[in-house]
């Protein structure tokens, strides 16, 4: 049967997984990851589909109709990856620093959780994921969707709820996203599924990608060598 070895390089380290309607895993199936993980089961129990679902969440590896689970709902098939040491500081507004707490983008254990959800119904050639954040964040109305608008559209906002924006830089999203989350006396931190993919929520995934562990897949099922690419583009990484 295969070997695998995962290479854990950066700063972020990889917690957890988790599988939903995926192969084997219809159930949303937890997976924690430490220093050294080993997993051992029976032939088709699942073992090489988790590793695959990392390659697809690392290495954006394509993901066809075959990846769904046979009984669970083609449409909503999720990688799910939680990390620890992540930066604690990112750019994501011109030079205006903030960070994943401060942004509210942690799940309840301060992790950052990441779901790249596909659409296997969807007809695309290539099935690009939605991608989200599994947040403590602010549910309250005029404060749950400030990473998703536009600079002219939060100038708006600040504007409407009678707010002095005198003393920050109106040109930098950051500074009047805290300053609306400061006027509202209590901003009803619920769980729920923030956009990484849209405004100023793309920006944070962008800067996190660079952190992101390394990930190598090596099948030792048949013969190899140094030259083979599992090999040969982790090194050149």
């Amino acid at each position: 049967w295969p070997h695998f070895l995962i290479h854990v390089g950066g700063k972020m380290k990889l917690k957890r997984i988790k599988l939903r309607n995926f192969r084997c895993y219809k159930n949303e199936t937890i997976v924690d990851i430490g220093d050294l993980t080993v997993l051992v089961g029976k032939n088709d129990s699942g073992k090489s589909a988790i590793f695959d679902a990392l390659s697809i969440f690392f290495d954006e590896t394509k993901i066809d109709a075959d990846d769904a689970s046979k009984t669970g709902n083609p449409s909503d098939v999720r990688i799910i990856c939680e990390f620890e040491g992540f930066p604690g500081s990112i750019i994501i507004d011109a030079d205006y620093p903030t960070s994943l707490e401060q942004e509210f983008l942690l799940n309840r254990e301060g992790l950052i959780e990441v779901h790249k959800i596909y659409d296997i119904t969807s007809g695309q050639k290539t099935i690009k994921p939605k991608i989200r954040a599994n947040a403590y964040h602010p549910s309250v109305t005029s404060a749950n969707d400030l990473l998703t608008l536009t600079n002219a559209k939060l100038k708006t906002r600040a504007s409407e709820l009678g707010l002095d924006t005198s003393g920050i830089n109106l040109t930098i999203n950051t500074p009047i996203r805290q300053l609306i989350r400061e006027s509202v006396p209590d901003l009803e931190l619920a769980m729920q599924e923030i956009p990484l993919d849209k405004e100023g929520g793309k920006g944070i995934w962008d800067q996190l990608s660079k952190h992101i562990p390394i990930f190598a897949l090596f099948k030792a099922d048949r013969p190899s060598t140094d030259q083979d690419a599992e090999a040969q583009d982790p090194l050149k990484l």
